[in-house]
């Protein structure tokens, strides 16, 4: 395992030196590593910063290096790196302090750029199986375990079926993989941050996975939404799909990837040769799909994500959406991934880690 070496990080961001780290558990020592959160009566705020109530906190240290699949466009993002994880919770929230290195901040997701002839192209480079990982963002998956058999064995690996001979679960599909869990009724919750499309409006994006594998009934399969009631992200196109149909106004070198909902003008070109326009617009979601409240900050090769949710969600259908964390003696189940820009190839770990209450 490669560890963070003496790397010093700005003052800026929440730092996991191995100082601070005096109990650090290794993902492979046990079977089910664990995470311990603490109790605290300190107010935490999400800014990617460690306020001291942080130390009261151990960390887990996990490995992820396990690739699905191997695209065949020149993919040159990460093939492992370490996640180190704190937690703590109060009477009714709970909170994560995630950190791990990636050398490279990505967020140009399929940018727009005006060419020398005038025209705008939306910048993409899509592999063989329609999925992007040059012009796209890095983000980071928590799957949580509500009711699926046999995650607390495999993990994450429970819910994740890769193709074979170009079909899964019998229905040609040219993904590599898709999530569906194996029963009626078996649901797991998937907390995904996302760098561009919802780390800028504060949020980890709030997700389940059932038992649906008919791309008919929901074209991700089991993967989808939590209940929304406003909010969220869509693609900045023209009807046309040759231009953008919105900016930011005024420009912000900032947002420069992504409209703002405070700064959302109509498209007006007035640009030169070699301008960029953002390729999505954000709202931040309402209802269910935005529980989950998350400050990210890339620094010195390392993002460090600032986590808090409450312990128990009261939305619709929140029990089969939601991970819900009642009885603070319970164990529960999790997992953790890294996409290093990447639309679905992910860098993991095997088997599944747990959470347990102090």
């Amino acid at each position: 395992m490669k560890s963070f070496g003496t790397l010093l990080l700005s003052m800026s961001v929440a730092l996991f030196s191995l100082a601070s780290l005096p109990e650090m558990t290794e993902a492979k020592r046990g079977k089910h590593p664990q995470l311990t959160s603490v109790r605290t009566t300190a107010r935490i705020v999400l800014d990617a910063k460690a306020e001291d109530a942080w130390n009261k906190a151990k960390a887990l240290s996990v490995l992820v290096d396990q690739l699905p699949y191997k695209p065949n466009n020149g993919y040159k993002g990460m093939k492992e790196t370490t996640v180190r994880i704190k937690s703590l919770y109060d009477k009714e929230f709970i909170y994560f302090l995630i950190q791990y290195r990636d050398p490279t901040q990505s967020i140009e997701r399929f940018p727009w750029v005006k060419q020398p002839d005038g025209k705008w192209k939306q910048l993409s480079n899509k592999d063989s199986t329609g999925h992007d990982n040059t012009y796209y963002e890095d983000k980071l998956g928590m799957f949580w375990n509500i009711k699926a058999r046999g995650f607390k064995k495999k993990g994450c690996d429970i819910a994740c079926h890769m193709s074979d001979n170009g079909k899964t679960a019998g229905i040609r599909d040219k993904s590599p993989g898709r999530k569906f869990t194996r029963r009626a009724g078996e649901t797991i919750d998937m907390w995904h941050w996302k760098s561009v499309r919802s780390n800028p409006v504060g949020l980890f994006d709030d997700q389940f996975v059932d038992s649906t594998k008919d791309p008919k009934k929901n074209k991700n399969w089991g993967r989808k939404g939590d209940s929304k009631l406003g909010g969220g992200y869509k693609n900045n196109r023209n009807k046309a799909k040759s231009a953008p149909e919105y900016m930011n106004k005024p420009y912000s070198e900032a947002s420069k990837y992504w409209v703002m909902p405070e700064t959302k003008a109509k498209f007006v070109d007035t640009f030169k040769p070699g301008s960029v326009v953002p390729g999505i617009i954000l709202s931040p979601f309402t209802g269910s799909r935005g529980d989950i409240k998350a400050k990210g900050v890339w620094a010195n090769g390392m993002w460090t994500i600032e986590v808090k949710r409450k312990l128990v969600t009261r939305g619709e259908k929140a029990n089969m959406q939601d991970v819900q964390f009642k009885d603070l003696s319970k164990s529960y189940y999790f997992g953790i991934s890294v996409f290093d820009n990447s639309q679905i190839n992910h860098i993991y770990h095997e088997g599944a880690l747990v959470l347990r209450f102090k």
